[in-house]
């Protein structure tokens, strides 16, 4: 679940409380937080957040679990937005990258959380996070292979794997001027990516006949390992 707001509607003291559960998580911590400053941070009693969480585990686990969702959730609307309209391949891949950025962007405190913090869920919300990011690792995998049909299956989602790591590097870009305005930052991470994909499909057959050498890598976003975004990747 993103902490963001969609339109201009307030945000729900639900929500307030997990925006800035993810700020202070993100910035010292999630041991380094108490629920106390947490509640001050949204205007009521440490005590008062329990009427809306469980605990300090609960909002992390929402965070967490809810943002992996909301990227699948947003990454199959936007396949299936473009298979209904018919796009090419190159448009489809174009909504996913839009989606991903967007994440990239507004939720750099939950992209640190997960880096730092997904051990700390319970083993089923744990590994809720690793379906639904393999789930959306797959939805890129179609897209990459659809618009570049000479990647293998297994390149294709070791591409998508890089990508996000490109993407979700902005975490560490926090410095007041590490980033220009952000249409500018969005293109250039769009061209970046669009630009990574697009070298890691091989090259037309040489003169003589023969074909590029590809090396096989090991399979990415199977199983337990590190599932997508990052979240994913979700970092």
């Amino acid at each position: 679940m993103s902490t963001k707001t969609a339109g201009t509607a307030a945000p729900s003291r639900r929500e307030q409380i997990l925006r800035e559960a993810a700020r202070l998580f993100a910035e010292r911590g999630f041991h380094g937080v108490g629920v106390d400053e947490i509640g001050a941070a949204v205007g009521i009693s440490g005590p008062g957040l329990y009427r809306h969480f469980a605990g300090k585990d609960a909002m992390l686990a929402e965070l967490l679990v809810g943002i992996s969702r909301r990227l699948y959730d947003g990454g199959r609307r936007r396949a299936e937005e473009s298979a209904a309209a018919d796009l090419p391949p190159g448009a489809a891949l174009d909504a996913l990258i839009e989606g991903h950025i967007d994440f990239a962007l507004d939720d750099r405190e939950l992209i640190t959380l997960h880096d730092r913090e997904l051990d700390r869920l319970r083993e089923a919300d744990r590994k809720q996070v690793r379906k639904l990011q393999r789930q959306y690792v797959e939805l890129w995998v179609s897209a990459v292979r659809a618009l570049y049909p000479g990647l293998t299956e297994l390149e294709a989602r070791v591409s998508v794997h890089t990508v996000f790591g490109l993407l979700n590097s902005t975490p560490h870009l926090s410095g007041p001027s590490a980033l220009p305005d952000r249409e500018t930052t969005a293109a250039l991470l769009h061209r970046l990516a669009r630009g990574a994909l697009s070298s890691a499909a091989p090259p037309p057959e040489g003169p003589g006949g023969g074909s590029a050498v590809r090396a096989e890598c090991p399979a990415a976003g199977h199983g337990e390992g590190p599932g997508a975004p990052a979240p994913g990747a979700p970092a």
